[in-house]
């Protein structure tokens, strides 16, 4: 983590704010602190903020306010964030089907790992990851913390099309696919639950900052929570992260 964040100039409207150059929980706090300090702050000319790893791009309009005048904003307001959360963070409950025909690779993540299969799911599901970021597809979360004993490589060849609500690893990574694309993470499961909705309100589910936690259901369940989104009646569980 920098001492001092670093003001980077994106084009004639936006800004980077680096504040480190690592993945770390630590630099996190310090991105979701910022995001909600200029978002409480209603300052105007405050276009779109968009939190990243390890920096937090804001976009401005320049007529309203200059890039002197954000910049002595931004440094004033990063003196006073603290090491602590402004606001609790959220923990997004996901259920998720493993294995079979909804996660295809979960035996060789098992195999690569020297574990069973009930054994990775046990530890995929056994702690809260932190969003990090939203990137690649719309609502794609980026998420750290997942345990090192299930850590396996990415395909060699990615695949053309992985289903929405698949749940993968690639590396020290886990995630989950919003929508139909192509990727090349190991599939260990499935959601039910949509992650983005063009038409939702938000559009998307998860916010970088907040944290997810999977909850494995069976095949009958999923089918019964499926149906349920279908019909827009499922209620997606959501809690305060507690941090004893």
């Amino acid at each position: 983590m920098y001492e001092n964040a670093r003001f980077l100039p994106s084009g004639d409207k936006s800004l980077i704010i680096e504040f480190g150059d690592s993945i770390s929980p630590e630099i996190n706090k310090k991105i979701r602190n910022m995001y909600l300090a200029i978002e409480k702050s209603g300052l105007e000319g405050i276009l779109e903020m968009v939190p990243t790893y390890r920096s937090l791009l804001l976009s401005y309009n320049p007529v309203k306010i200059r890039y002197s005048e954000l910049c002595s904003k931004l440094r004033e307001w990063e003196e006073n964030l603290g090491d602590t959360d402004s606001e609790p963070a959220k923990v997004v409950e996901i259920p998720t089907v493993y294995g079979g025909e909804y996660g295809a690779d979960i035996k060789f993540v098992a195999q690569h790992n020297n574990l069973s299969m009930d054994e990775v799911i046990k530890i995929h599901s056994s702690r809260d990851y932190l969003i990090y970021m939203l990137g690649f597809t719309p609502g794609f979360p980026y998420l750290g913390g997942m345990s090192e004993k299930i850590e396996t490589p990415r395909l060699k060849t990615p695949r053309t099309k992985i289903p929405g609500g698949s749940v993968g690893i690639a590396g020290k990574q886990t995630g989950i696919y919003p929508i139909d694309s192509p990727g090349g993470w190991q599939l260990i499961g499935r959601t039910p639950v949509k992650l983005y909705d063009p038409f939702g309100d938000p559009p998307v589910l998860l916010n970088a900052g907040d944290y997810v936690r999977f909850v494995p259901v069976d095949e009958k369940e999923y089918k019964s929570i499926l149906k349920l989104v279908e019909e827009k009646k499922y209620k997606v569980n959501i809690a305060l992260l507690d941090k004893e």
